[in-house]
């Protein structure tokens, strides 16, 4: 199976040594040595004062990064359909949650209550961007990265308009960290278009795959690869960085990886 060819318009990236898409370029180009560090997010925009203050990772990172793509692809926010994908979504939050309900007072906030919910960040987004097109919010364990591609590239040829993925992981406390030991934050935001325009940078065509996953030639980058499940998406970045284009291979399922061809065309 192969989906019909989507064109990518913007890039976001923010993560641990990856303080955005220009910079993440230097690193993923090799002229800048990856150098680990915690993620850092630029102050939250669009937001109103009091929303601001109740949001917490993984709405900050997905506003981060969906604005970085929306700035460099000259995207209207308000008409922007969504795709949000999301291992664990608000980690820290559930971990506050279940703390207080192991707890002898087991009241919860309102704020920690509604942001609970997998879709918190969607509902944020359209706050902050008074945007009424249809959004998705995915849960897929390993599969953050493959899973937001495949449906956000579904929807914007379905619809015929640009579709916003953005892709995101945060890390939970212990103990919980030692089941799930995601180690930093990180998110990655694509916005795909059925139409080639003059804001195009690649060409992508997906297709399924049984061959094994590519990996890095750096250890650092690929250990990142390895550790957190949206940066399964660094490969296709690395050939987007380099201005080149080629093939690579993305974990998926256990058994089913996607191909994405990549054609550059900035």
């Amino acid at each position: 199976m192969s989906t019909p060819t989507i064109y990518l318009d913007g890039v976001g990236v923010f993560g641990p040594g990856l303080a955005g898409w220009a910079q993440t370029c230097e690193v993923l180009a090799g002229r800048q040595p990856y150098a680990a560090a915690p993620t850092a997010l630029p102050a939250v925009e669009k937001l109103p004062p009091a929303e601001r203050r109740r949001v917490g990772m993984p709405v900050k990172l997905s506003m981060a990064i969906g604005l970085e793509a929306a700035r460099h692809a000259g995207a209207d926010l308000a008409n922007l359909a969504t795709v949000f994908s999301s291992t664990e979504a608000d980690c820290d939050n559930s971990h506050a949650i279940l703390e207080a309900l192991a707890s002898s007072d087991r009241a919860l906030s309102p704020t920690r209550f509604h942001n609970s919910v997998h879709n918190a960040a969607s509902g944020y987004w359209g706050i902050a961007t008074g945007s009424m097109q249809p959004s998705t919010s995915l849960s897929a364990f390993d599969a953050t990265f493959a899973a937001g591609l495949l449906e956000a590239t579904t929807q914007a040829n379905s619809s015929g308009q640009p579709c916003l993925l953005l892709a995101y992981d945060t890390t939970y406390p212990e103990p919980l960290h030692r089941l799930r030991p995601i180690p930093a934050a990180m998110g990655v935001a694509l916005i795909l278009n059925p139409c080639q325009t003059p804001a195009a940078l690649a060409q992508f065509k997906i297709s399924f795959s049984d061959a094994p996953a590519t990996h890095l030639p750096q250890d650092d980058l690929e250990h990142l690869r390895q550790s957190i499940p949206v940066a399964r998406s660094l490969p296709v970045l690395a050939l987007l960085a380099q201005g080149r284009s080629g093939s690579v291979v993305v974990d998926y399922l256990d058994t089913l990886r996607l191909g994405i061809e990549v054609c550059n065309i900035a």
